[in-house]
């Protein structure tokens, strides 16, 4: 029988250490996804080892994800799980994926806030982008407590946020969501647009509320100063604004094209056809591009305008109202010929 002396053993030890430390540095430096592309995972509170294992089993090529379950389970992971939106690239291995897992270090996203019309559309939005659910946010954009912490109430919130572009961390709790959003709108009125807002003797909620109407009136950028004049004209003149947007907005009904007589009758803050002045609060989160508008009217003597009968988008101007009229019959005449009730 043949003998193996010390050596031989200290050798076959090695070769066993070698080849043990070279299937781990395998299976830690083999890529975990098998995408050519970024991919991302979203951990939430409730995920456990497992699931996020199975959460990034999607994407994931066998030998990576089995290095990287290793790492889980050898570790103290599924007792400290982080949540938050985690990026996984086609060249990173186990080792560099767990790390990133491990210490929390997660990717921001890019969050666009939409100019909607209504704070709960605002809500479902956001739910859709963050981890925060769309009750708590509406609550939260609807508690008295929270909107008077913030110096706003149920019908100038909407002038709180800023339809901009935010790098924003996924997990982001309700409060610090406020909190950034209220440095953002801190930032934006800063300077020259707080100036411009004091030469005209109105506040930023002030300038966002008109900005609303204008971008309810049209989505024509160029012409929005010019209706800001107008709008303006009329509050200097202490006329109704007589903005239809607002009695959209007081019926709780966006889709309608035309506005009829009997509508204008609705007993409501929002009816500028009979309240004088501005309504209590924007009628949608303004543009950037309205907001600006405002701040920058066109100067002139105008005091009404109507759509075009062109269904352009833009508007035909008067400075009587016998003009107005005539604008008015023409646009008319055109909703009528295309049957639009």
């Amino acid at each position: 029988m043949k003998t193996f002396d010390a050596r031989t053993y200290l050798y076959i030890a090695a070769g066993g250490f070698v080849l043990i430390l070279l299937l781990t540095v395998f299976y830690m430096l083999t890529p975990v996804s098998r995408s050519d592309e970024t991919c991302y995972i979203y951990i939430d509170e409730d995920d456990t080892r497992d699931s996020v294992l199975a959460k990034i089993g999607v994407y994931g090529r066998g030998s990576g994800m089995s290095g990287l379950s290793m790492l889980m389970r050898h570790s103290d992971y599924a007792d400290n799980i982080h949540t938050g939106r985690y990026a996984i690239e086609p060249s990173e291995g186990a080792f560099v994926v767990f790390r990133h897992l491990k210490s929390g270090q997660q990717k921001s996203l890019s969050l666009t806030i939409p100019e909607v019309r209504t704070m709960d559309k605002l809500a479902a939005v956001l739910s859709h982008k963050l981890m925060i659910d769309s009750a708590t946010i509406a609550h939260a954009l609807n508690d008295s407590a929270t909107l008077q912490r913030l110096g706003y109430d149920t019908c100038t919130i909407s002038a709180f946020f800023v339809p901009n572009t935010y790098d924003i961390y996924w997990n982001i709790s309700i409060d610090k969501f406020l909190e950034r959003m209220q440095k953002e709108h801190n930032r934006f009125w800063q300077g020259e647009r707080q100036a411009k807002a004091n030469h005209l003797g109105l506040t930023p909620n002030e300038v966002c509320t008109l900005a609303s109407i204008i971008d309810e009136e049209t989505a024509n950028n160029t012409e929005k100063p010019m209706i800001a004049g107008m709008y303006l004209n009329r509050l200097h003149q202490k006329m109704p604004l007589q903005a239809d947007p607002t009695i959209k907005f007081a019926l709780k009904q966006f889709e309608l094209r035309r506005i009829w007589q009997k509508q204008l009758n609705i007993d409501s803050p929002y009816n500028t056809y009979r309240y004088e002045g501005l309504p209590p609060g924007p009628i949608k989160i303004a543009s950037i591009q309205g907001i600006d508008a405002v701040l920058s009217p066109v100067e002139h003597d105008y005091l009404y305008m109507c759509a075009k009968e062109d269904f352009s988008g833009t508007h035909n101007f008067a400075r009587t109202y016998a003009e107005h009229l005539q604008n008015a019959a023409r646009y008319s005449k055109a909703l009528n010929e295309r049957g639009i009730k």
